[in-house]
């Protein structure tokens, strides 16, 4: 456990300098839009649920807006975010949950966000490290892949992911390390043909560390 925390902390230190400023790139101004935002990037990028917010947050501003607003509109403005009804749903289930129990206000706890509708560990994991400054480890697709190649953890199950990572890192650098991981995913270690002979971290891949020299493309 010892030598995986150590070749863990490397890798954060090579990624830290690659990625010196990481944050969430969903566009946001207030807790809750970043709530409604990370329900809508659910299989749909960054970039689109910004184009999609930019409107919505225009039409419908607080809890009690999307909690009172027409499902076929709400349904309307989200379309493009894709699994539009589902999401539409859930944030209006959402919002009025917070205006029945939290009196329109985010909660800054995990436990009190995975109770509201819609709301997994990740998107509360996303919130409590943006908004509010808490650290979670969020575990998307980026995060359960490169973690795995990284030899960082054999399960498949985010939560057990989540759970990996926290027991080999230190607290303060769970919200960092994911968006480093993130920002890897997206410009290295992508899902298909990954860019394994430029990767900052191809070293550490598998598991062991491998000197440059030796760096093959993944297939």
């Amino acid at each position: 456990m010892d030598a995986l925390r150590a070749r863990t902390e490397k890798i954060f230190n090579t990624l830290r300098t690659t990625y010196p400023d990481v944050k969430t790139q969903l566009h946001y101004n207030t807790p809750f839009e970043l709530l409604v935002a990370t329900i809508l990037s659910a299989q749909c990028t960054d970039k689109q649920v910004n184009r999609v917010t930019r409107t919505l947050f225009q039409e419908f501003k607080t809890p009690e807006d999307f909690a009172k607003a027409p499902l076929e509109t709400l349904e309307a403005l989200i379309r493009p975010t894709g699994y539009f009804r589902n999401k539409a749903k859930n944030i209006q289930k959402c919002a009025q949950a917070l205006v029945e129990r939290f009196n329109g206000r985010v909660p800054d706890s995990l436990k009190a966000l995975v109770s509201l509708p819609g709301v997994g560990r990740k998107t509360a994991n996303v919130v409590l490290g943006a908004a509010f400054g808490r650290p979670g480890i969020v575990v998307d697709t980026h995060v359960a892949r490169i973690s795995k190649r990284l030899g960082l953890t054999q399960n498949k199950d985010p939560v057990k992911i989540e759970f990996d990572l926290m027991e080999i890192l230190p607290e303060s650098k769970w919200s960092d390390f994911s968006l480093l991981l993130i920002y890897l995913g997206r410009e290295f270690c992508t899902a298909r043909k990954p860019h394994c002979a430029v990767c900052p971290v191809n070293r550490y891949c598998g598991g062991s560390e491998k000197t440059p020299q030796k760096r093959q493309k993944r297939i």
